[in-house]
This record gives structure tokens, C-alpha cells and sequence, in this order.
């Protein structure tokens, strides 16, 4: 994931009564670099919460199991390196496929191939797409990359970079959230479907800022993001079905996570951001920080914004200070179980909550 500057959040208020999120917020300036508009799709789009005299008593979130959750992300993190066309990639997609088609999901694979600027040769890629209840047309993205960066370029000292790294929290961490969520969102009474997918080639930059002599990188990011949205939007005439919703998992499980307002996801989608912090005040989720971006900067560029780029309302619920970021240090021991949880309820009562 590559992050950007230049956008300022206001502070941010947030107050939870009757089921709903209330906002206020102060004037904010225009951004810098505006991210891609987002385009119109296929009638009503953003999902409402329950509200009323005959709204349901507050849901309980999935009993999320935290210890299984950092099994699966041990299991992903003993595979090694899983860069987009490698024997690990490859691995790790059949060790995913397995595990959700014996939970009972469909498990389909959109395959396409992509070039680098840096790369002679197109590598092949795919995005696995996980489908819960698929005759539901009304249906909510839950996403993640699942590729490792080939270069560990935040360490120091370059001759470091080449060294393999399993990238336990960028990457791996939302594999296993989603894994252990595939125990419970078969069960939860959602009005919508709900589909998992997981990107391929977010993470497969070699030529990069940090290796480039004009501090710029010239290889792209989101190569799995951008197909998957440019797929969705080809096929509007045809398909079924339409995203009403989605969510970006991406660095959001490390213990002590701090997962503030991303300023893409509010300039994007601010009803959502408004739903989910909303959420987590209502369930005491204090890892959800209801104020501006990040100590780095306040937008990050991330797959969240292919999907807004076609009219499907994503927020990215990501930690940009995590400290291990595209390093060595990156490891399973810097992931918590029961951050996953939080998150898990944060996002499993908002799928109830959802109209």
C-alpha cells in the first residue's frame, strides 16, 4: 500500500444513540491531489442502518475465535514469501481455497495477467472471490490483499531489502480475519450477501520510491483492485447483483492498533465511515479512533480506491503508523488475536445493523 499527503481531515465527533451514527465535523480543505471520482453505478447504493420504534435490540457481534484466527495467520506466514506468481503465492492460494470451500462458500478465481514497468515479463495474477448467500442481489465486499512485497524497502540498509519477509500484518493478517470469519458469516442474519476478495498484486513493486534516484517510483500498485473494479464495472449490463458497501482490511491487527478516519474513505465514502466508527463507539471498540488520519499522512492510497472508482462505497480500515511496515520485522508475533476480534465485532454488527 502506497500513502499520499496533502488532504486534511477535521476533528472529528462522534456520538451513538438509537442504533444510528451522528457526526459533526469542522470544515475541511480541499485536497491537494483529489483521489479518482467516483462514477455512478446501478441504483441505490449506500446501505442505512435500522432505525425506528421497530428496530431490533443492538446485535451481537460473530464470536470470532482469536486463537484460531492466529493459527490461520501462522499457517499464511509459514508458507514464506507469497509475491504474486510464486510457488508461495500458489501455495497459499490452494491452502485459502481448500478452507473456504470446506467451510461451504463458492470460491471463484479471476485470473488475469499484469506487467511492471520494471519486469520484462506480464506474471500471471489472480483474485480469489469468496461468495456467501450468492441469490442475494444487494451485497457488502469485504477485501484484502493477499501478495507480499517482493522488497522489504523500509529497512535501512538496502543490501536488507532482498532478504525474504512474510509480512504477518500487511497483508497476511486480513487473510486470517477473513479465514475465521468464514466460521461465522454463513450464520449472520444480514440482509445482504456478502462476498471475501482478496487481491492479488497490491504489493508486487519493485522500481519504488525508496529505490529510485528521483524518490519516485514508476511501478504500479493495486493490480488485483483495479481488474476486479474494472471487471464489476463491464459487466453492469449483465450481472445480478450490485455492491452496496464495502470494507478494506489492510494493517488493522497489530496489538495497539490506532485505526483513525483514512481520508480517501471520508472524502469517498463518508455515510459508511459514518456507519462503522458509528459502530464501533456503540460496541466500546477503542481501536477505532474517530479523528483525523495519521501521524505519516492523512490519505493512503490503497485498493479501497479502485472500488469507489466504480461507484462501490469502500472505506479502508488500516493502521498507517504501524511500525514494522515493509520490513523485516513484520513477523506473527506483532499480530493480536483479540485486535482481530474487535474488528470482527466492529464489522459483524454492522452487517446486521445494515438495511
Amino acid at each position: 500500500m502506497s500513502r499520499v499527503s496533502g488532504w486534511l481531515l477535521g476533528a472529528v465527533l462522534l456520538s451513538a444513540s438509537a442504533g444510528a451514527a451522528c457526526w459533526s465535523a469542522s470544515p475541511t480543505p480541499a485536497p491537494v491531489a483529489p483521489p479518482p471520482a467516483a462514477v455512478a453505478d446501478d441504483g441505490p447504493r449506500m446501505t442505512e442502518f435500522a432505525t425506528g420504534a421497530g428496530a431490533q435490540a443492538e446485535p451481537a457481534g460473530a464470536k470470532f475465535d482469536p486463537d484460531r484466527a492466529l493459527k490461520y495467520l501462522k499457517q499464511l506466514c509459514d508458507i514464506g514469501p507469497r509475491v504474486s506468481g510464486s510457488d508461495g503465492m500458489k501455495k497459499q492460494q490452494e491452502l485459502i481455497e481448500k478452507h473456504f470451500k470446506d467451510l461451504g462458500a463458492a470460491v471463484t478465481r479471476q485470473e488475469f495477467k499484469a506487467r511492471q514497468w520494471s519486469r520484462k515479463d506480464p506474471v500471471a495474477m489472480t483474485n480469489l472471490v469468496v461468495t456467501w448467500h450468492p441469490a442475494k442481489e444487494r451485497r457488502v465486499l469485504l477485501c484484502s490483499h493477499y501478495d507480499t512485497r517482493p522488497l522489504a524497502d523500509e529497512e535501512r540498509d538496502p543490501r536488507s531489502w532482498t532478504k525474504p519477509f512474510v509480512s504477518a500484518n500487511d497483508g497476511a493478517s486480513g487473510v486470517a480475519l477473513l479465514m475465521e470469519l468464514g466460521h461465522h458469516v454463513k450464520d449472520l442474519k444480514t440482509e445482504f450477501g456478502v462476498d471475501f476478495v482478496l487481491f492479488d498484486g497490491e504489493e508486487y513493486v519493485f522500481d519504488t520510491g525508496n529505490s529510485s534516484p528521483t524518490g519516485v517510483g514508476r511501478d504500479r500498485y493495486f493490480l488485483g483492485s483495479d481488474h476486479f473494479a474494472d471487471e464489476y464495472a463491464k459487466a453492469k449490463g449483465v450481472r445480478k447483483h450490485r455492491y452496496e458497501a464495502g470494507v478494506l482490511f489492510d494493517l488493522c491487527a497489530a496489538a495497539g492498533a490506532r485505526l483513525a478516519i483514512e481520508g480517501y474513505s471520508w472524502q469517498l465514502a463518508r455515510p459508511l465511515v459514518e456507519q462503522i466508527w458509528g459502530t464501533a463507539k456503540a460496541v466500546g471498540a477503542k481501536s477505532f479512533v474517530a479523528e483525523k488520519g495519521f501521524k505519516r499522512s492523512d490519505d493512503v492510497q490503497d485498493d479501497h480506491l479502485a472500488l469507489n472508482r466504480v461507484g462501490i462505497p469502500t472505506v479502508d480500515v488500516i493502521d498507517f503508523d504501524y511500525p514494522h511496515w515493509h520490513k523485516l520485522s513484520d513477523t506473527p508475533d506483532k499480530v493480536s488475536g483479540p485486535q482481530m476480534a474487535e474488528v470482527s465485532t466492529v464489522v459483524t454488527v454492522w452487517l446486521q445493523k445494515i438495511r
